[in-house]
């Protein structure tokens, strides 16, 4: 992939075409951060205890660990938590099992809200536009 990236940028033609493109699946990811998952306001703190999800289907890629600090000045995303299933219905389970899993204490992040929107009728469905969450938050 890089290396197609690398010629694409040099001018070159794609090596492969689209109708040789197989999808295989459905990933769902979601970031986690260091904010109220209602008014989205900053939550630095120190993370007291730490339980990362994991099996097959369920990467987590962070920084953090327990007794973390997590510092006001930066970025507030502390971990992405992607997951990947033969098909939506079971990403979207897969993600709900790894979201009741990923226990962040000592800080408020975001894990609540995602749970909410896999729960949400309309982001199953995957009808939704890029103003689903201003509309989701309104209700």
């Amino acid at each position: 992939m890089v290396r197609e990236q690398i010629l694409i940028a040099t001018g070159e033609k794609l090596a492969i075409s689209q109708d040789r493109i197989n999808l295989r699946g459905h990933a769902i990811e979601c970031r986690i951060n260091a904010e109220d998952p209602e008014k989205f306001t900053p939550s630095p703190g120190c993370i007291t205890s730490l339980n990362i999800p994991s099996g097959p289907g369920v990467r987590v890629d962070t920084h953090v660990y327990s007794g973390y600090k997590v510092p006001p000045y930066y970025d507030s995303m502390v971990a992405k938590l992607i997951v990947h299933a033969p098909d939506r219905d079971q990403a979207i389970s897969r993600m709900k099992r790894a979201l009741e899993t990923f226990i962040i204490e000592g800080i408020k992040t975001t894990i609540p809200l995602h749970q909410r929107i896999m729960d949400s009728e309309v982001f199953r469905s995957g009808s939704f536009s890029t103003r689903f969450l201003e509309t989701f938050m309104s209700h």
